[in-house]
């Protein structure tokens, strides 16, 4: 599995995109520590939750 995102880079979740943009705390392993603006801290499992990352310009 390629994380092609590093702590510190915005996300979102597009299954659940009411959670608003999130941004990239930890990667350890396949689980990623995520800070949303409307859902708070989620730890996702990217093996099962496609991030999609969001481009800054």
């Amino acid at each position: 599995m390629l994380i092609d995102f590093e702590p510190g880079d915005y996300v979102e979740n597009p299954a659940n995109k009411n959670w608003g943009i999130g941004q990239v705390q930890s990667i350890i392993g396949n689980k990623v520590t995520v800070n949303f603006e409307n859902f708070g801290k989620k730890v996702i499992n990217i093996e099962y939750v496609k991030l999609e990352k969001i481009e800054n310009g």
